[in-house]
């Protein structure tokens, strides 16, 4: 609903700044308009009003003046305070949006007005009100006029994979321009992919059960509301909601029967509903791809208008367009929570290098735009005290790579136990991935694949030696200061087949830190590796600092609150010799 009633909204905008700052002319002009017109101050009491707007409305001048939205007003234009607010504060118009006032002609009838809602600031700039320009619009509501709210709806309504902010969007759409009071429950904890909610009845019978995603109200903070988002709500039997899932089809009552059955049975409600003046009631199915997602309820409390079929029809579509949002945000959300949980389950509880290695690892999971990786780490405990540091990195995202990330995990606990030097279990780990890639696809995948860093520490030596497979080099950090990135030989990622793989040693002196990590880290959208590299660089040059403050600074240095891929970090630091002991021998302390 776009289109606004005549002129541009900058030039309606201009007349009416005029009207408000300049003078008798310019409002004996809008005075005698066609167009209903009223001025209302910041704290949105009404200053001035036209006698066009009293033909719309009936209300009279004086009984505008002075007053608030909710009793200046008629119709559910009398609940539209919270909109004026909005534009109050972003200065931003809201242009030909409808609503409806009955018509007292002993007929069920309304009439159709579009009401646009501009700032209004003095000549310094500051803000002293906004202006309400009222007209008719002929024919109810039109087919185009519909059309182009479930438009506004459809851009408005679903912008991310979130499932509570989607049922959020719908009811804040919905307020006040079809009802005073909407919320959203649905069947199921879908946030959490969680079975369908239930609860057994005082009869033996199983009562459905909710979880509460979206409400919004004309109020502040929603006093109709007897659950917030995120709670569950219980619904009683023969209730109208029961009636909707069972039927599968929409309710509607006008006028509401205080004194029915259900409510006599929900003290609670019945109260709720007394005490908000509620007097109508919709109630529409949340339906996507065949299966029942849940309900949604609008309800009128200031506007005195009941709900009509025309009213119930607009419910039914742009709750239909939203239904779509909300079931594709329930399947992301249970697939990645899915593909974490496997993850979390993948990966090692707790990691110890032993009495000549203090370790601590981080994982941080990718945003909601992207979904989990396969990325992991390891900690290998290796004969002679000897330790094996283990960082990956599997191509692609969710259940499949996190499922390919635990056979990894897998084979190189089983090549550490060969003993096999740096390289060789390289080669043998690119043999493995490319198995993987060929029971999954019947043949040799070139896009799958993995990236892996395996490094040995002796304490005996004080030696480092690892290899890389297409995976980013440590970093390590000197006990006086200073950060280093050893140069180090680099293969292809495991699954290509070109061989060979190299080892290289790299030298640990006692309190030296050296830094696992995967390219989440140090890549983002915005910014190329060398940024990373410095930024990791910087956070990392804090010797004095344990390795768990250490971790976390590292990780926070990330851009944005959550990175766009998955981010794993290892820190491991050399320690001396026990008094009285030999590091690293693994042999008893006599001959």
């Amino acid at each position: 609903m776009e289109t606004p009633p005549t002129g541009t909204p900058k030039d309606l905008e201009e007349v009416l700044q005029s009207a408000a700052g300049h003078g008798e002319p310019a409002s004996a002009l809008l005075t005698h308009s066609s167009i209903g017109l009223a001025l209302f101050d910041a704290a949105l009491h009404c200053t001035w009003a036209n006698d066009a707007l009293e033909q719309y409305d009936a209300v009279p001048r004086h009984k505008r003046l002075g007053r608030r939205p909710e009793t200046a007003l008629s119709g559910s234009v009398a609940s539209y305070a919270p909109v004026m607010r909005q534009v109050l504060a972003t200065g931003t118009p809201v242009i030909g949006r409808q609503y409806r006032i009955p018509v007292a002609d002993g007929v069920e009838h309304h009439r159709t007005l579009s009401l646009s809602c501009l700032r209004l600031d003095d000549a310094d700039g500051r803000t002293t009100g906004v202006a309400l320009v009222v007209v008719e619009v002929t024919g109810g509501h039109p087919a185009a006029d519909r059309l182009s709210l479930l438009s506004e709806a459809g851009a408005r309504i679903g912008t991310t994979l979130d499932v509570t902010r989607t049922a959020g969007e719908l009811a804040a759409f919905t307020v006040p321009l079809l009802a005073d009071f909407v919320t959203v429950d649905l069947a199921d904890t879908v946030r959490l992919g969680e079975e369908p909610l239930a609860r057994l009845g005082a009869d033996g019978e199983y009562m459905p059960v909710f979880r509460r995603a979206g409400l919004a109200s004309i109020h502040p903070g929603a006093p109709e509301s007897l659950f917030g988002v995120g709670d569950v709500v219980y619904v009683p039997p023969l209730s109208p909601l029961t009636q909707v899932l069972s039927s599968e089809r929409s309710y509607l009552e006008p006028v509401l029967d205080r004194r029915s059955t259900w409510l006599t049975n929900d003290p609670a409600r019945a109260r709720t509903i007394r005490e908000r003046g509620i007097h109508s009631l919709m109630v529409v199915p949340i339906r996507a791809r065949g299966v029942i997602l849940g309900v949604t309820v609008f309800v009128r409390t200031d506007n005195r208008a009941p709900f009509d079929p025309q009213d119930l029809l607009l419910a039914e579509e742009l709750v239909a367009r939203a239904a779509l949002s909300l079931d594709n945000a329930r399947r992301y959300t249970h697939e990645r929570a899915t593909a974490l949980a496997l993850q979390r389950g993948l990966l090692p509880r707790a990691v110890s290098g032993g009495p000549d290695l203090e370790v601590v690892s981080r994982s941080r999971p990718a945003d909601l735009e992207d979904r989990v990786g396969g990325d992991w780490h390891d900690v290998i405990p290796l004969n002679g005290g000897r330790v094996a540091l283990v960082v990956g990195d599997v191509t692609g995202h969710g259940i499949n790579a996190a499922a390919t990330m635990g056979r990894l995990r897998t084979a190189v606990h089983t090549l550490a136990d060969l003993d096999l030097p740096p390289h060789r279990l390289m080669a043998h780990l690119d043999q493995a991935v490319i198995r993987i890639a060929e029971e999954e696809v019947g043949t040799p995948d070139p896009s799958a694949g993995a990236t892996c860093l395996y490094a040995v520490y002796d304490p005996a030596t004080r030696r480092c030696t690892v290899a890389r497979a297409g995976h980013p080099p440590p970093a390590i950090l000197h006990p006086g200061g200073g950060v280093t990135l050893p140069r180090l030989p680099n293969g292809t990622p495991l699954g290509l087949g070109v061989l060979p793989y190299r080892s290289a040693e790299v030298e640990l002196a006692e309190g030296s830190t050296i830094a696992l990590y995967t390219d989440g880290l140090i890549e983002d959208r915005h910014h190329d590796i060398d940024t990373g590299i410095e930024r990791l660089r910087t956070a990392l040059d804090h010797p004095g600092r344990s390795l768990e403050v250490l971790c976390s600074e590292v990780l926070d240095t990330l851009t944005g609150p959550a990175p766009s891929d998955d981010v794993t970090l290892l820190l491991a630091r050399t320690r001396g010799p026990e008094p009285g002991g030999a590091a690293g021998t693994g042999l008893p302390g006599q001959p």
